[in-house]
Formats: C-alpha cells, structure tokens, sequence
C-alpha cells in the first residue's frame, strides 16, 4: 500500500507540473520575445521599399510618365540638318567626236525645319491621353502597393502564428512522453494494462507528426517571409488587429471602396482615356496645316557648268485635307468607339467587384472577431478540463486515454486559437485593402512615401537629354 500511494503521489506531481506548463504556454499565444524584436510596421516599412514586385511597378510607370513628354513634342518644331559630299567620275562627248573625262567633288549641306501648325487637334488630345494614362498607372501603382502591403501583413502573421503552433506542438509532445513513460512505469507496477501504453505511444506517434507538420509549414512561412519582406525573420512581435482605421460600418466600407479604391479609380481613368482616344483617331479626318522653312548651300566643281554653287532659302506653307484613305480613319474611329464602350463596361464591372469585396472583407473581419472570442473560451474551457481528468486519473477515476483525450481537445482548441488570431489581423488588414486606404500615410510607416509625380514633373518638359533623372 505504501508504494502504492507513493506512484500516485508520484503521478499527482508530474500532472501537477504538466498542467503548471500547459497553463503558461496558453498565455503566451501569438506573442514572441521582445529581445531585439521586430514588429509588423517594420516588416511593413521594409516591404515597402525593397519588394521587387512593387519596384518593378515604380519602374513601369516611370515609362509611363514618358508618354506626356513624347506626346507634347508634336508641338515643337522639327529640325533636320543635311549634308552630302563625295566623288562623281564625269565623261562628256564633245562635238567632233572629243571626250572629255573629269572627277568632281560636289557637297550640300542644309538645314530644315518644320512647324505643325494643325493636325485636327491630335496633339493636344494626345497629350490628354498620356497625362489620363498616368493618371490610371498611379492607381494602379497604389493597387499593387496595398496587394504587396497585404501580402507583408499575410506572411508576418504567418511566421508568427507557426512559431507559436510549433512551440504549443513541442509542448504536446513532451507532455505525451512524460504520459507514456507514467503510463509505462504503471504497467511494470501492473496498475494499467498493455492497451494504456499503446494508446499512449499511439498519440505520442501522432503529436511528432503534427509537430513535424507544423515544422514544415513553418519553415515555408519563414521562405515567403524573406520573399515578401526582403529579409529572414527574427523574432517577430505580437502583431494587432487596426481596427480604428476601419470603417464603423458595412455601408460606409462599400462607400469607401466605391469612391478611393485604387482599382476603381484606374478604371475610371481608363474610360476617360478611351473616350479622348475617339478624338485623337478622329482627328485623320481633318486638314493639316504646316509651315517649312530651309536653308542649304551646295557647291560643283563642274567647269562646265554656268555655276559653280547655289545658296538657298525657302519659306513654304502646306494645307493637305485627306479625301479617301482606303477607309483606315474611319476604321480606327469605330475601333476607338467600342474600345470606350467596353471600358466603361469594365468599370462597372470593377466597382460590382470593389462591392463584393469590401462586404466579404467587412463580414470576414467581424466573423474573425467573434472566431477568436470562441477560441479564447474553448481554451480556457479546455485547460480546466484538462486539468480535471488529470486529478481524476490520478485517483483512479479516470483512465489513460481520458488523459489523452482531453490534452488532444486542449491543443486543437490551441491550434483553432492560434489560426483564429491570425485570421483576425490579416482579416483588418485585408478591409483595410478593400477601401482602398492600406497605405504609408494612412499606417503611419516609418519610411518616405515613393511620390510618382517626382518624376513626372522632371520629365514632362524635358526637351532633350538621355539620362533618366536621378529623382524617383
């Protein structure tokens, strides 16, 4: 009897400090050490600047900026200079049947220039397409920031609720050994049968595998991590829902989307650039109106010739109506009409898309809410039972598999916990995204602002030069 009471007392200490872990590990979910550690803004800030996704697309519009400068240069005068020189060999038959033979030396050199003065009003409606296309590229630049935004915020969240799903599996697994070594040293003692510590070694079996599962899907975050952010991650801090930036309604979030969601705004932006491209194909129609001036000098080494040279100077105006084209303007001018026609299509089709998007990120965000209030309490619910069978079993109430199964309903509830906390921030995020407002100023990032208009400004009057300005 004496050693009897000694294994259950033995038993009573070792749940004892199994429960004591098991309760610390629940209070530390989704958090991470605090020693050089690295936070969801910084993430955020570094994304922001090194992401080659969102580089690449500061490049492409920067080539888009370029239109307005090539556009506008059909307002400036053309100018062409000219000059030819080389050898003539010359064999002239004479009367009396005489052959003269010379090589002569003839040069011109000129120079020409030409000023539309009308062309239908092409350029200035070319012109108004390339700043609209800027316009669109802008949006669309801020789109692709708040998908790489997004993507930062996803692959954080990720990292961070691995880290924490391994640590909660470790923990699992060495509670599950420290069960099937009790269960084992029981079975010597003959207190439980051959099926206890099957059982045991079973689930022991089963918390490796869920931990090296949990092993490899933290070792891909971690991949993603460095992909997205631009750097392997450290240790990373608790990150938080940014639930005051959020609207305080599903009506206002659909409003938000509808009028500064940037995929909305670009479409928008497009239509306007399908209804000026109307005016630019229409302008084959019209007269062209243009002025040409030169000036050349040539000379002739022919003595034969009553001249020796010619200097020139003209000044001479052009008018050219277009009569028939083979039907090319006319063509160009439907083509112009339907590709309008399909854009304000796809607007319509863009803002339905911002609609259903905003109210799936609204509803997901507020189910998110109450996913992880329900996990809180499953957990605490579970720890305390937990915490039952374990006193239960260690006064013969309770058998081995009670045990095992109340620690497998505690580190699924854990696992739910954990997932429903990362859902709940990449869920604010991703409403955030669906307004339209997932951006540097409105995270209040501690990094520059990339400012595409920077650029524009250097480039729309340039006039000349090869190298790309040193701006953004």
């Amino acid at each position: 009897m004496v050693e009897r009471a000694a294994r259950v007392g033995d038993v009573k200490r070792r749940v004892l400090l199994s429960g004591i872990r098991l309760g610390a590990l629940a209070c530390v979910v989704l958090s991470a050490p605090a020693v050089r550690a690295e936070g969801l803004s910084e993430a955020l800030a570094k994304a922001y600047q090194t992401n080659p996704q969102l580089n690449a697309e500061r490049a492409r519009q920067r080539a888009t900026d370029e239109n307005v400068p090539q556009a506008l240069a059909a307002y400036r005068p053309q100018i062409i200079a000219g000059l030819s020189a080389g050898l003539q060999a010359v064999r002239d038959q004479l009367p009396g049947n005489v052959i003269q033979t010379a090589t002569l030396k003839p040069w011109q050199i000129g120079v020409t220039v030409t000023q539309t003065l009308f062309n239908g009003f092409k350029t200035a409606n070319s012109v108004r397409v390339a700043e609209l296309q800027v316009q669109s590229g802008r949006e669309a630049l801020r789109n692709v920031g708040q998908g790489v935004l997004l993507d930062a915020v996803t692959a954080y969240t990720n990292v961070l609720a691995n880290q924490t799903l391994v640590e909660a599996q470790r923990s699992n697994v060495a509670f599950l050994k420290e069960t099937q070594a009790i269960t084992q040293r029981r079975l010597n003692a003959g207190d439980v049968t051959p099926t206890d510590t099957a059982q045991a070694e079973a689930r022991l079996s089963r918390g490796l595998s869920d931990l090296n599962a949990a092993e490899v899907n933290l070792a891909i975050s971690q991949a993603t991590y460095a992909q997205v952010i631009g750097n392997p991650p450290s240790q990373l801090r608790s990150a938080e829902a940014v639930d005051r930036l959020l609207p305080r309604s599903r009506e206002d979030a659909v409003g938000f989307a509808f009028r500064e969601h940037p995929a909305v705004m670009a479409a928008g932006y497009d239509v306007d650039v399908a209804s000026t491209s109307i005016r630019v194909a229409e302008s084959s129609l019209l007269p062209q109106v243009s002025v040409q001036g030169s000036v050349s000098r040539s000379r002739d080494s022919d003595s034969t010739l009553g001249t020796f040279g010619t200097d020139q100077a003209s000044v001479i105006g052009q008018v050219t109506q277009p009569i028939y084209d083979g039907g090319t303007a006319s063509s160009q001018t439907r083509q112009a009409k339907e590709v309008a026609a399909q854009s304000r299509l796809v607007l319509d089709q863009v803002r339905n898309q911002a609609k259903t998007a905003a109210v799936s990120a609204w509803v997901a965000n507020e189910g998110a809410k109450i996913a992880v209030s329900a996990s809180e309490s499953e957990v605490k619910a579970a720890t305390v039972a937990l915490a039952g069978v374990q006193k239960e079993a260690a006064g013969g109430q309770r058998t081995t598999v009670d045990v095992l199964n109340s620690q497998q309903d505690l580190i699924l509830a854990k696992a739910r916990l954990i997932g429903a906390q990362r859902d709940r921030v990449i869920a604010s995020y991703t409403l955030l995204s669906a307004i339209g407002r997932l951006d540097v100023k409105t995270l209040v990032l501690n990094t520059p602002d990339y400012l595409p208009e920077v650029h524009y400004h250097q480039v729309r009057d340039a006039w000349q030069g090869l190298r790309t300005p040193s701006g953004q």
